[in-house]
């Protein structure tokens, strides 16, 4: 299908001219990133904005950067970028994980990481990563004000996120590597590449005799959008990477826990056993990651 009549296209150069143009645009003006979720739906008349303004070349929320106290990425950072960022390796890889394996390559070059969170589609991998790493995100609003909040709280149910119609997402800011903590994301799709019927985040750390001290476990393509399963974090507490049993348990406890759909592409018994064997798998990534001799 064809888009229908897009009256005004803004291209600028700064946050402080994003978030006027998208003001002045009016209700239904919208950013677009990446597009790569966005055009689709602007050609199927899912949505229909009056006023695009593009995002391509505000600079100051392009880009990754760490220090001391966290690991900061621009909103406008593609996927090609982080799936290449040694920054990220250990604690954070989990997004790493994601961002090698949304879509196919056109997609990773285009897309973008903070596009992706404002989305929140119910089958991306991203949303899910950054939930599973404990990611917090930063707005900043038309009259200037900025704010942050975790992850956990800017998503919503489908396509639904905390972002108000004022406000730009600037960055995701990511926790600081620490010491004897790995995470790890995969998803399974019914091709390679495609959108994940299931996907699982999981992070862990471990203490010095390698138990498991924190986690968190995450995941994506259920119904009601990306969420963690407290279920699961809470019997992986005391495990270490060599009990097959108690991360056999904390997944088995997240497939009772969390509600699951049927749809085309699988029945809940077969997503039950996706969030089980995948996650096991996915669980066992991170314990290694976060091996104390690594």
């Amino acid at each position: 299908m064809y888009p229908a009549i897009i009256d005004n296209y803004v291209r600028p150069k700064s946050v402080a001219e994003a978030v006027s143009a998208l003001v002045e645009g009016g209700e239904d003006a919208l950013f677009i990133a990446g597009g790569m979720s966005l055009m689709q739906a602007i050609k199927s008349r899912m949505v229909s904005p009056s006023c695009l303004v593009d995002l391509q070349e505000v600079s100051e929320i392009k880009g990754i950067s760490a220090n001391g106290d966290s690991v900061r990425i621009g909103a406008m950072t593609r996927y090609c970028e982080i799936a290449a960022a040694s920054e990220l390796l250990g604690a954070n890889e989990a997004l790493v994980d994601a961002a090698s394996h949304v879509g196919d390559r056109q997609v990773r070059n285009r897309g973008t990481i903070g596009g992706s969170l404002c989305w929140n589609y119910i089958a991306a991998c991203t949303p899910a990563a950054c939930l599973g790493i404990g990611a917090t995100v930063e707005l900043v609003s038309a009259a200037g004000g900025q704010r942050t909040l975790a992850v956990d709280d800017f998503l919503g149910s489908p396509l639904e996120t905390d972002r108000a119609d004022d406000e730009i997402m600037t960055a995701v800011i990511l926790p600081a590597p620490s010491a004897n903590t790995g995470s790890a994301y995969k998803k399974w799709g019914l091709v390679a590449d495609a959108l994940p019927v299931v996907g699982v985040a999981v992070l862990v750390r471990i203490d010095q005799e390698e138990v498991c001290t924190h986690a968190r476990v995450a995941f994506s393509g259920l119904g009601d959008g990306p969420c963690r399963s407290a279920a699961a974090e809470q019997t992986l507490i005391g495990a270490m990477a060599s009990d097959n049993d108690s991360i056999s348990k904390a997944l088995e406890a997240a497939a009772a826990e969390l509600e699951v759909q049927a749809d085309m592409w699988a029945d809940e018994a077969y997503r039950k056993l996706l969030i089980i064997e995948l996650g096991r798998e996915v669980a066992v990534t991170a314990f290694r990651r976060a091996g104390v001799h690594n």
